[in-house]
């Protein structure tokens, strides 16, 4: 009989760095029954000041040929009975291992300045990763909090390795420290070891191993769908042959009451992924902020390029709003698998702006999760900006929640 795939994962608050490393490795090793290949660990910036001491410390308890990692300003693990919890504020480390057969690691540290130029070949980039682009590697990015060029790094995966999905996040700091830090143990291949504080780090996963994602943007559709039919860089200069002002302002009148004020600090621009597809439903927009507005012109600037022919639909997010949007997608995604899934394990990149912030509630995400995706082990943090795929494209979001879930290739696929 084939191993199997397994995924464990531990989670500590101990505000001892050394008690906490102790805990999640005794804990995460003991929940699988074959040694650990992979090693996925993230520490709340409350450790701030112990960045340098992690890697040692897990190189004491824990043999494992690739681990990975960063700081989050929260972190998110699986507690003892099998809970997820969502630790904002304080002091908490969080690790996964997996026992991944048939699945080859590889492990890349890349800075904005080697990054190829955007018309350059597919081979430019494929060279840069150094994974080849068959079999279908699956990515996971973690990337400094200022990590410049990281919408070129993802179009560049996206380029050379068609058909790759690839999820992961910003580290983050939280409060006011401002310090993050990407970890990195590479015995497998002596790549890239040791602690970062800039640039982006990357691991491929090719094999035995499926990586199949949600991503809630937290946001649902105000008005119609409009056609950009004038626009310059990020600069919408015409919608549907009208000043973008006068459709903005028709499509906030026709709001109810509740619905204006949100508007008056929550209002975003979704932009069509898909040219093609006639109707347009929630989760077929790339969210994006306002930046301003001109008065004067009736112009509007978003948080992206935009295009003429491009159509896109006003936005309204709030707790309420994310939390359908969160469920109707977990809902497509069980539906799309009517069998059980096979899911055995999950990982949760989840903006700082969501969490207790946003609902008034602690582990809202992760829970609504856990209700749909059962008994997986789930680790994560909370990032400055999130990396998922939307239309088939992957972005950096904000105020998202990507999930990011691991299955092997099963029988007769």
């Amino acid at each position: 009989m084939a191993e199997k795939m397994q995924w464990a994962n531990a989670l500590s608050t101990r505000p001892s760095l050394e008690a906490a490393v102790t805990e999640v490795v005794e804990r995460a090793v003991s929940l699988l029954s074959a040694p650990a290949d992979l090693g996925l660990v993230f520490i709340s910036s409350a450790f701030a000041s112990e960045y340098s001491r992690l890697l040692p410390l897990l190189a004491e308890k824990l043999s494992v040929s690739v681990l990975v990692g960063c700081s989050g300003g929260g972190v998110i693990g699986t507690t003892t009975d099998g809970q997820t919890q969502e630790l904002e504020a304080e002091a908490a480390l969080s690790l996964t291992l997996a026992h991944l057969p048939g699945v080859d690691l590889q492990v890349f540290h890349i800075i904005s300045e080697e990054l190829p130029d955007l018309d350059s070949s597919p081979d430019a980039w494929v060279d840069l990763i150094g994974v080849p682009p068959s079999p279908t590697p699956q990515f996971i990015l973690l990337c400094s909090s200022f990590s410049s060029g990281i919408n070129d790094l993802l179009q560049g995966l996206d380029f050379a390795y068609p058909g790759s999905v690839t999820v992961g996040g910003q580290a983050s700091a939280g409060g006011m420290s401002g310090r993050t830090a990407l970890f990195c143990s590479d015995t497998h291949n002596g790549l890239c070891s040791g602690m970062y504080r800039e640039g982006t780090l990357g691991l491929a996963l090719s094999g035995n191993i499926v990586l199949e994602t949600i991503v809630a943007q937290g946001c649902r559709p105000i008005g119609k769908p409009l056609q950009v039919t004038k626009a310059e860089r990020n600069i919408i200069l015409e919608l549907d042959e009208q000043v973008p002002l006068v459709v903005l302002r028709d499509v906030i009148a026709n709001l109810s009451e509740k619905e204006r004020m949100l508007a008056q600090h929550s209002l975003f621009v979704g932009v069509a992924m898909d040219g093609f597809k006639l109707a347009l439903h929630q989760g077929d927009f790339l969210i994006r902020g306002i930046l301003g507005v001109d008065p004067s012109a009736g112009a509007i600037a978003i948080g992206d390029r935009v295009r003429p022919g491009q159509r896109l639909q006003f936005h309204l997010r709030d707790a309420e709003a994310s939390a359908e949007d969160l469920e109707l997608l977990l809902q497509q995604y069980q539906h799309q698998r009517e069998t059980e899934s096979s899911a055995l394990g999950a990982l949760m990149f989840s903006c700082v702006g969501r969490g207790e912030g946003l609902y008034g509630q602690p582990n809202f995400d992760s829970e609504l999760f856990r209700r749909y995706i059962k008994d997986i082990p789930v680790g994560g943090f909370f990032c400055g900006g999130e990396i998922g795929p939307i239309g088939g494209n992957t972005f950096i979001h904000g105020y998202t929640s990507v999930f990011g879930i691991c299955r092997d290739l099963g029988h007769g696929e």
